[in-house]
């Protein structure tokens, strides 16, 4: 959906005068009113002021972007003034907001969230925003953003005539997470396609769903397809077609490099198999490692979510109960009524962790037979099922561990069992998936865990109370501490970094004070990288261009936020520079963290969760001084540019 099919000129005000927040948030409603978005505007202001006392909508560079999803718009819309004079909107950059849309979404749906996602990337042109602000008219003001939305854009109406003719290039992109390298593979490889004049469309298959999804006829048409992902995607559909897979670094990095394989006829064809996974595309040319790292990361990446929002809501649970006084005894966390609740419901998600991570390694390599025995075996290794006690056992529990075994062993023999099936009659086709490979495939992993689970039992206990053991020796904790921090920095989203994050969050259902420390570094060594780099660019300006200056100060939101990707431009632009002063910034903080014994119960969330954190103003001294140490060897490592 285009920004000018949302904003009419109607609800575009120029030149206003805006004597406060309340003044500008009042304009942009009555303009909704007045283009008849609304069905009750007392209602969306509510909403509006609701969201804004959640933190303020200015992103800083004088734009401010309140929203709001509410029962009383009629139909997505927008609204925008300029305010020459500026306003104070409480901008994180603390500058006067001269710019404001104002987005009106219904409950159904996330169009606020797509609008806000477009916006964001349109502003962050310090040209485009001063056309804007500019602007003598509201048809001049249309123009301004239609032509930036067809620029930044190709792939909609305005690039009818190359879809036409056919994409000569197709790529579909795809990271664990789904948000930062998703989306900069896709910007890189369209702006390198448009560079060498070869018409390209990528698909996203980001944290919302694929976006901008391939057509049947394109693929047909086109020279051969680009799959820039760390996880599986769905490829049968490119049977026949040259397929060339890599890492979702390589789409930011080398995307002309890609797209000249793809032209000059250097990729084989790809032959999907139905029966195997169906990312599966170019797989002979990968290595064994490489593949498992595939397979791991379709795991994580579903895991993530049940993590996320189960930890958060236990961790709140045990808010509640330390500032109501509830006593720290065993059942810390669910005293209050409140506070049970919460632990209830998050303990709930929080439980789904193992099946979940479990059944998508599987299914990631036995495509949808491999789900079932994947995911019985998560089950299985969160209850410590064995053959004297198939119900479970508390002492032979193997946890993340075997979770792991689960998802890569089970899916493994169970694509051995598909293929000892390819000889059956054809006559049984049809109750293949529908018995027996659920049957044979719940009797593979059923035996399979209550055989391991003893072992892996002891093996996970074992290091749950070593790193216990750790927790009591600062001499071995800080040590961890720094080098799980520091690999947060090494790759900021790549493979080290999850591998610290995937270490942490799987100690965390353990319960134990040494875990909760090793998250608090964990997350920590994520959050210095992005701050490290706009202190340095606020202190030091010397050492960016205007454009890396000018993009600076989004990474203290992003910092503070645990969004460790904002400092993936930067370390793309500067690898010799800002790799190395990041690691060493995260590793002091998280050294720091572990040295003062903060703790933190949730596993994602930044400032935002530190009510959860314990000892949290030592914690965010450790934040301050590691963002510094990483500011300051930056500055060394890095020569004052030539402007």
């Amino acid at each position: 959906m285009r920004i000018t099919d949302l904003l009419k000129k109607q609800g575009i005000s120029l030149g206003v005068k805006a004597n406060s927040k309340k003044d500008a948030i009042d304009k942009l409603v009555a303009l909704h009113q007045k283009c008849g978005n609304l069905k009750d505007v007392n209602a969306y202001k509510e909403g509006i002021l609701a969201r804004e006392q959640m933190g303020t909508t200015a992103i800083g560079m004088e734009v401010a972007i309140p929203h709001a999803k509410s029962e009383a718009v009629k139909a997505p819309a927008l609204t925008a003034i300029t305010v020459p004079g500026g306003v104070d909107y409480e901008a994180p950059d603390g500058q006067p907001c001269k710019l404001l849309f104002m987005i009106a979404a219904t409950t159904d749906g996330d169009v606020h969230l797509e609008v806000l996602a477009r916006l964001m990337q349109m502003l962050m042109d310090e040209s485009f925003t001063a056309k804007l602000k500019a602007a003598k008219t509201p048809d001049e003001f249309l123009k301004i953003i239609d032509d930036k939305e067809t620029e930044k854009f190709p792939d909609e109406a305005k690039a009818a005539p190359a879809a036409k003719n056919g994409y000569r290039v197709l790529a579909v992109t795809a990271c664990p997470t789904g948000i930062a390298h998703t989306y900069m593979a896709a910007e890189a490889l369209n702006k390198a396609g448009e560079k060498m004049g070869i018409p390209i469309k990528v698909e996203t298959n980001g944290s919302g769903g694929a976006k901008n999804v391939l057509t049947a006829e394109e693929i047909a048409n086109c020279d051969g397809i680009i799959i820039a992902a760390d996880k599986n995607v769905e490829t049968a559909r490119f049977d026949g077609k040259p397929v060339l897979s890599t890492k979702v670094a390589d789409g930011i990095h080398k995307p002309e490099e890609l797209i000249n394989k793809i032209v000059n006829g250097e990729v084989g064809v790809f032959h999907s198999d139905k029966k195997a996974s169906a990312a599966e595309a170019s797989a002979d040319d990968e290595s064994f490692g490489r593949k498992l790292y595939k397979h791991l990361m379709n795991g994580v990446s579903h895991m993530l979510p049940f993590v996320v929002a189960g930890g958060i809501f236990i961790a709140i649970a045990f808010l509640i109960d330390a500032m109501t006084g509830a006593p720290q005894t065993g059942d810390f966390g669910s005293v209050h009524p409140a506070a049970a609740w919460f632990k209830g419901i998050g303990g709930v998600a929080f439980g789904f962790m193992l099946p979940i991570l479990a059944g998508f390694i599987a299914m990631s390599i036995a495509d949808r037979p491999g789900l079932l025995v994947g995911f019985v075996g998560g089950a299985l290794a969160a209850s410590g099922s064995t053959f004297a006690a198939p119900g479970g056992d508390g002492s032979s529990v193997s946890g993340f561990l075997g979770a792991l075994l689960a998802g890569f062993v089970a899916g493994w023999l169970m694509k051995m069992l598909e293929k000892l099936c390819d000889g059956l009659p054809h006559a049984l086709e049809g109750i293949k998936p529908v018995l027996i490979y659920p049957l044979g495939g719940l009797g593979i992993v059923g035996v399979m865990m209550c055989a391991v689970n003893p072992i892996m039992g002891l093996i996970n206990q074992g290091m749950i109370n070593g790193v216990t053991a750790m927790a009591q020796n600062k001499a071995l904790i800080v040590p961890l501490c720094a080098l799980l921090a520091g690999m947060m920095a090494i790759d900021m989203g790549g493979p080290f970094n999850k591998a610290a994050y995937v270490t942490a969050t799987g100690l965390l259902a353990s319960g134990t004070d040494a875990a909760f420390m090793i998250m608090g570094a964990v997350m920590i060594g994520g959050m210095v990288p992005p701050i490290a780099i706009a202190l340095s660019t606020t202190f030091f300006k010397n050492r960016w261009t205007p454009e890396e200056r000018k993009n600076g100060p989004v990474n203290y939101i992003m910092g503070l936020s645990f969004v460790t990707e904002g400092a993936i431009p930067y370390a793309a632009g500067h690898p010799l520079q800002v790799i190395p002063s990041c690691i060493v910034g995260s590793a002091t903080a998280g050294a720091l963290s572990a040295l003062f014994a903060c703790t933190l119960r949730a596993p994602h969330g930044g400032i935002f969760v530190l009510p959860t954190i314990g000892n949290p103003l030592m914690y965010f001294l450790a934040l301050i001084i590691g963002s510094v140490v990483g500011m300051l060897l930056l500055t060394v490592l890095k020569k004052p540019v030539k402007e």
